[in-house]
């Protein structure tokens, strides 16, 4: 099958991450082009980056060149701000959208964006963490009924939208009313880490946590715990908990109910090679429990962190849906709704009042 071709609007930090899986795997993915602002910018890119570069988006759907082919896709990757006028322009244009997170920066201009492209069916979300290979696993032991019914997840990994994401796909929760609660607090903490490296840090400084309560009604719950740069510092490590009917499980062990006087607890095994004696290179070959395979990674060979995986797994199932081979992957509506509950978070650990999300047009999308 010929490779997915898709474009990218922005340059920034993310926007790299997408361009990267073409790089690492050009028989699968090809980059048409990148828009940047300035031809300085573009010039550092094609340098960088190997692809070529474009001023504009109408420059970027309609180049067709050498080096160049018209995209199947587009990936928004610019600052929050600019997203919604970017995912705007490509719809008009009628070229399928893959939107960074969050869709738009706020909840009125999540409200106007859906308004103006929801009922277009061309915007997708890039949010990765359902696709992340651990948390598959756990969304495979969950879908496979092994705990039951769901009905909580503790989180304390990634932030907001990403976070919340990962706790409706959890739940099977929908876009409903919520009800959030939250409160911050500030302890010392040091923070050897950060995005760009080892800080030098030797004394603790004050860090936020906040902590929030999300229930989503019929016996649903989620309980979101994070604190300020939790992504880089490794003094806070990932810790997840979804409880079920059944069972639960904790990280990366399932504990679940077998019969009337049974219950057993079996570890989630993720099977890596590369390691000692292994010659195959470091990669991810898949995640299994008691002998059955929940995930297996379908880019090996490409020797991809977890999150890198995230990513082309996106941009594999959004070139699916173009060509009309898959379902859409992550549709506008659930990224409305994932931004939704994350301000809302935010919202009740600003004021330390109660936040009663509204059922938005989205909702039954």
């Amino acid at each position: 099958m010929a490779p997915i071709r898709f474009g990218v609007v922005g340059s920034g930090w993310r926007a790299e991450f997408f361009v990267r899986m073409a790089r690492l795997m050009p028989e699968r993915f090809q980059v048409t082009a990148v828009v940047t602002r300035s031809a300085e910018r573009g010039a550092e890119v094609e340098a960088a980056w190997g692809v070529p570069t474009v001023r504009t988006i109408e420059e970027l759907v309609t180049a067709v060149g050498p080096t160049t082919d018209r995209p199947e896709f587009v990936v928004v990757s610019v600052p929050w701000p600019v997203t919604p006028d970017a995912t705007r322009e490509l719809v008009e244009l009628g070229i399928p959208v893959l939107a960074e997170t969050p869709p738009a920066p706020d909840a009125d201009g999540l409200r106007e964006l859906w308004a103006d492209v929801g009922s277009s069916g061309l915007v997708q979300v890039a949010e990765h963490s359902p696709s992340m290979p651990s948390h598959a696993a756990r969304i495979a032991v969950v879908d496979a009924g092994l705990i039951g019914a769901a009905t909580s997840v503790q989180i304390s990994s990634t932030h907001l939208y990403h976070a919340v994401g990962l706790i409706r796909r959890l739940l099977g929760a929908g876009r409903g009313e919520v009800t959030v609660r939250a409160s911050v607090f500030t302890a010392p903490l040091l923070g050897p880490l950060g995005r760009d490296g080892w800080t030098g840090a030797t004394e603790p400084a004050d860090a936020w946590n906040i902590l929030a309560t999300l229930d989503f009604g019929d016996g649903r719950s989620a309980l979101y715990d994070f604190t300020d740069n939790q992504w880089h510092n490794p003094l806070r490590t990932n810790r997840i908990v979804v409880r079920g009917s059944h069972g639960e499980i904790v990280d990366d062990t399932v504990t679940r109910w077998v019969d009337d006087r049974t219950v057993v607890s079996s570890p989630i095994v993720r099977r890596v090679t590369g390691i000692e004696q292994n010659l195959d290179g470091f990669d991810l070959e898949h995640l299994s429990l008691d002998g059955q395979v929940l995930y297996r990674n379908t880019f090996q060979g490409a020797r991809l962190a977890d999150d890198d995986i995230a990513v082309a797994t996106l941009l594999d199932a959004t070139g699916a849906w173009v060509r009309g081979d898959a379902p859409p992957p992550y549709p506008l509506a659930d990224g409305c709704q994932d931004h939704l509950l994350g301000l809302a978070i935010e919202g009740a650990g600003r004021t330390g009042e109660p936040v009663r999300t509204a059922r938005e047009a989205w909702a039954d999308a």
